[in-house]
């Protein structure tokens, strides 16, 4: 008897412990967890969304708005037709929401009688993107089970102007509204926001009690984005280009231009472009702006870095004559020529820059010196990204400092063997332009979230090159666009500094000799600049040469920047 109690006494407190045990333990590990589901049952918590912010250009104009749209959806249990006839008729509006061309008619009306007749779901999407107007139609045919849910999706009051600048709006893995690529993408957490949040106590039918505990938490407003572009030279740009394109037969053009003083972006174009608000219809490979994503080698232009070079360290002067000009130069087992098979001994450098003489490159840079020429490069932030505030920007691989040999120094220094992106030749060039500083590009002028307003300052990044040298090298532009093979086009009254460029196009390892990249770049007035600019056309087909291809479309363009910016002729 005695053990029988005993034994009853163990069990009776080992079970004690245990529920001892239990308490202390949702008392004290899982206590939150407790409160947190407790107070789902009377606390119901919903998010406030927030407008997705607008986009500006800097002289005001929307480039991109909101529009309340709406998703068409049925509840297929309480539907007041058969699900084929109410297809029938939906058909029409679904169809032209389609935000996908793969899907056909007969797809789109299968689909809809399929999600329609689906009685184990409480709710389904018949279709998005459906505007006020196709909304109004269809509450007018009181078919019942059928209802509107209200959506934002982004405007484009000017269509697809910039709109490789701009970017879209497109959903990511989770359906959420993301910004892809240009400004959309890399201000995506600014023009966004941060969604607030109300909680508020409820009934147990899941009612607001109006008594009850009430809290609103303020998310991240959207912020609108001003760009430092102009609605009226971007018009300009875009114009040009394209009709540029078209007439020389190119497979593609661009044209950026920058304040070389602060590193303002005034206007970049591209063509071919795509709509934004239409952006599934186009080519993929439209959606990167390839004048920060494109890696090219930029020919002649690039010999105006190397006749800075050569000044800077004091190794020429524009009136330095090449001893070793008068033929085409060997190195190892490469002959190098000029462009046309022409050559002059002792040829100055302001001539054999208007020349575009590859072999005068080639003798500043072995008076440079290799390390030191090297360096330059580096200073001129080719091989480096610029910084500018657009998501897509990318920098061709430049080789290692001691992996370089002798040929490559040789054919680096007229533009051949060396990749740039557009955005990186501008803005080396822009430093010479702006006596010898090489500045921050970027696309945003200002921010402005309520009342606070967050104004892009413009932003040094190093001395390149002395004063004096961007001073010499300018002249040496000035010189080379009035006595080049573009100056049959230079607009009367401007001192404008200029440099062609013909790069040919490398293709499975070799240069193909029919294919060419054209382009010129230059910055006016050429003693107090206002702007500069780069034209490049991709294989155009009247004429593989810059000088009569993008150096007119150049010119072309400043004469309108010269109007439109109220510059004044300074000869």
């Amino acid at each position: 008897m005695v053990s029988r109690l005993r034994l009853l006494s163990i069990i009776f407190l080992f079970c004690f412990g245990a529920v001892i045990t239990r308490l202390f333990y949702w008392q004290f590990f899982r206590s939150d967890d407790l409160r947190a589901a407790a107070l789902a049952q009377y606390q119901h918590t919903s998010a406030v969304p927030y407008t997705r912010g607008k986009i500006f250009t800097e002289d005001g104009y929307p480039l991109v708005l909101n529009q309340t749209v709406y998703t068409l959806f049925a509840e297929p249990n309480h539907l007041s037709q058969p699900a084929s006839q109410i297809a029938a008729l939906l058909f029409p509006f679904v169809l032209s929401s389609q935000t996908s061309t793969q899907s056909s008619s007969i797809q789109v009306q299968s689909s809809l009688v399929s999600r329609l007749s689906d009685t184990s779901r409480n709710w389904v999407a018949l279709g998005h993107t459906i505007s006020e107007q196709s909304k109004q139609q269809i509450q007018q045919m009181n078919i019942g089970g059928i209802g509107f849910d209200p959506e934002e999706i982004r405007f484009y009051p000017e269509g697809s102007m910039a709109a490789h600048l701009l970017g879209f709006v497109g959903n990511d893995a989770n359906g959420e509204p993301t910004g892809y690529f240009g400004v959309e993408g890399k201000y995506n957490m600014e023009l966004k926001g941060k969604d607030g949040e109300i909680s508020q106590e409820t009934d147990a039918l899941g009612k607001p009690i109006a008594i009850g505990d009430f809290q609103e938490f303020q998310g991240l407003v959207a912020r609108d984005l001003y760009l430092t572009i102009h609605r009226d030279v971007q018009h300009v740009l875009e114009q040009k280009i394209a009709e540029g394109v078209q007439k020389y037969g190119a497979m593609s053009g661009d044209v950026v231009v920058m304040e070389p003083q602060t590193g303002k972006i005034i206007g970049l174009a591209s063509f071919p472009s795509y709509d934004p608000s239409h952006f599934w219809t186009a080519d993929p490979s439209l959606y990167k702006d390839p004048i920060v994503a494109d890696g090219y080698e930029p020919g002649s232009t690039f010999k105006v870095l190397t006749v800075a070079a050569g000044i800077d360290s004091g190794v020429i002067t524009p009136d330095t004559p090449c001893d070793d000009c008068g033929a085409p130069k060997t190195v190892g087992k490469y002959t190098i020529r000029t462009w046309n098979d022409q050559y002059f001994k002792n040829i100055s450098m302001n001539d054999a820059l208007a020349k575009s003489d590859n072999t005068a490159m080639m003798f500043v840079a072995d008076k440079v010196g290799k390390d030191r020429f090297i360096h330059y490069i580096h200073e001129f932030g080719i091989g480096e990204k610029t910084g500018i505030d657009l998501q897509d920007e990318t920098t061709p691989p430049l080789r290692a400092d001691n992996a370089w040999g002798d040929i490559d120094i040789a054919t680096a220094s007229f533009g051949q063997g060396i990749a740039v992106t557009e955005i990186q030749i501008l803005n080396a060039v822009s430093a010479i332009a702006n006596g010898g500083i090489l500045m921050k590009p970027y696309v945003v002028s200002k921010v402005v979230a309520g009342d606070q307003t967050f104004v892009t300052q413009p932003q040094q990044i190093r001395h390149v090159v002395n004063q004096q040298t961007a001073s010499e090298v300018a002249q040496m532009m000035v010189y080379s666009a009035t006595h080049g093979d573009a100056k049959w086009a230079l607009p009367k009254g401007y001192s404008i500094a200029g440099k062609t460029g013909t790069a040919q196009i490398p293709v499975g390892g070799h240069y193909d000799p029919n294919r060419t990249i054209a382009s010129f770049i230059g910055f006016a007035p050429a003693d107090n600049p206002k702007f500069v600019m780069l034209v490049r056309l991709t294989d155009p087909q009247t004429s593989e040469w810059g000088s009569e291809t993008a150096a007119p479309i150049w010119f072309d363009i400043a004469k309108e920047l010269f109007l439109k910016m109220g510059i004044p002729p300074t000869q």
